[in-house]
């Protein structure tokens, strides 16, 4: 991006002819000099843009987060994976960063095929058919399925696993405020969905669980299936799409939604986004499909192209009866994940998984072997994030393992209050929940024991 240019004079004087102005100052007379200022702003006198940067740079060299300064063990929805230096450089072209809503296919095609081919490698991962061209992030996408399941259904009670994500499930209370969905909650019980406490309830319209849960566990989705089958349920998956390489698809359990979070389809932490939602579905429920679909068609020449299709189903035709506004979707981030996806290839990425569940679980028994630190889920089997309750404050470990340079996990506290159906009460703000991807060492796992031992005490 070039440097910041200010008008010069002659344009000003310009504009001011232009206008038959005098001055500056004549723009502002219809504001009451009641409301004006009629004094210089109380600024420092200005910098070179050398100083500007060397500032800045001191600023940003305060903030201990960032992961050159830091060896992350966070996960929760965000994790610390490897970008190879070709994803970035590729994702970086200028015919990526700069282009924008593909309206006219004519001129858009190269972008189109690349959305296109992320769709066809997240259908792959979701085992559904059909997927989008993404969405804002995996908040979006969960409260977009429970939009979908809910018109298909045409019932507003909506079975919501405590398991999802928590920060997405407040983003569903925030919309169910305003769309009238009756959301239902249920807990865990060790570390998967119970479905006891409703089942006096309404039948629900959508049975919504996480796989895997944000404590790390993985759900019964035979189980799920069955009650979406007992209820006539539509069945939502939230999956972490890098498992989903080592495990059974939701959609070969008989998912008719699944959704995600794509950041770790090689899109940088980057402090909490841009991220990319991911979002697929069954045939059935295709015209109710949010945001943009490319479909692969061929042109008057009999030559393949790509187009935005099914834009009947969008509100800028349906109106009221669309169930989603959804009008954009996060390109620039799935043509990232796309890259990453090609450049890992089938095998690459299932290798990528199985160490992060290899590193996971030795996380999990070399800290478990420190007195006095122990699974949050007994006899818990972590795959993609491990929760631990320690033997004092969680926030106070945090901070003793941030002074010796390890970013320790996320507190339970910072993610869910008292109460809530996945975190027993009585251990709540002793838990923390981490995970190893597969950049971390062994000899990074035991520097953060070393370290964690020391917290605790």
């Amino acid at each position: 991006m070039p440097d910041y240019m200010p008008h010069t004079e002659e344009e000003i004087a310009t504009m001011l002819a232009f206008l038959d102005l005098n001055s500056i100052d004549e723009l502002f007379d219809a504001i009451p000099q009641s409301l004006q200022l009629n004094r210089q702003l109380a600024l420092s006198n200005g910098l070179s843009e050398p100083d500007v940067a060397a500032e800045i740079g001191t600023m940003a060299a305060t903030n201990r987060a960032a992961a050159s300064r830091m060896v992350c063990f966070a996960g929760v929805g965000a994790y610390d994976h490897e970008v190879p230096p070709v994803v970035r450089s590729l994702a970086g072209r200028g015919e990526f960063v700069t282009a924008y809503t593909p309206y006219q296919p004519e001129v858009a095609q190269g972008m189109l095929q690349a959305i296109f081919e992320f769709q066809t490698m997240i259908a792959r991962l979701s085992g559904l058919p059909i997927s989008n061209a993404s969405l804002y992030d995996g908040a979006a996408s969960v409260v977009e399925a429970i939009n979908l399941a809910v018109a298909s259904s045409r019932r507003e009670t909506v079975w919501l696993s405590s398991g999802v994500h928590p920060t997405w499930r407040q983003v569903v209370r925030t919309f169910a405020a305003g769309t009238g969905h009756n959301i239902v909650e249920l807990p865990l019980v060790d570390g998967r969905t119970s479905f006891d406490s409703v089942a006096a309830s309404d039948a629900p319209g959508a049975i919504v669980v996480g796989h895997t849960t944000w404590l790390g566990e993985l759900e019964d989705l035979t189980e799920v299936r069955r009650r979406c089958d007992e209820t006539g349920a539509v069945m939502v998956v939230a999956a972490d799409p890098v498992m989903a390489s080592v495990l059974k698809t939701p959609g070969s359990y008989g998912a008719d939604v699944v959704v995600g979070e794509g950041q770790s389809l090689g899109t940088a932490l980057s402090f909490g986004g841009p991220y990319l939602g991911l979002f697929a579905v069954a045939d059935a429920q295709v015209r109710r499909l949010p945001g943009r679909l490319v479909g692969e068609t061929v042109d008057v020449e009999g030559r393949r192209a790509y187009v935005t299709t099914l834009r009947a189903r969008e509100q800028d035709i349906r109106r009221e009866k669309a169930t989603s506004n959804v009008c954009s979707n996060q390109t620039l981030m799935a043509v990232t994940a796309a890259i990453q996806l090609s450049w890992l290839g089938t095998h690459g990425l299932a290798e990528v998984a199985a160490r992060c569940v290899s590193s996971t679980r030795h996380l999990a028994d070399t800290v478990t072997a420190i007195d006095g630190v122990d699974l949050l889920v007994a006899g818990g089997r972590p795959v993609r994030d491990v929760a631990v309750v320690m033997p004092t404050d969680a926030t106070v470990v945090l901070e003793r393992l941030a002074d010796d340079g390890f970013l320790g996990g996320i507190a339970a506290t910072s993610l869910v209050e008292e109460g809530d159906g996945a975190v027993d009460a009585s251990v709540l703000d002793r838990t923390i929940v981490m995970a190893a991807t597969e950049r971390r060492t062994a000899a990074e796992v035991a520097a953060f024991a070393e370290a964690l031992n020391k917290a605790v005490r």
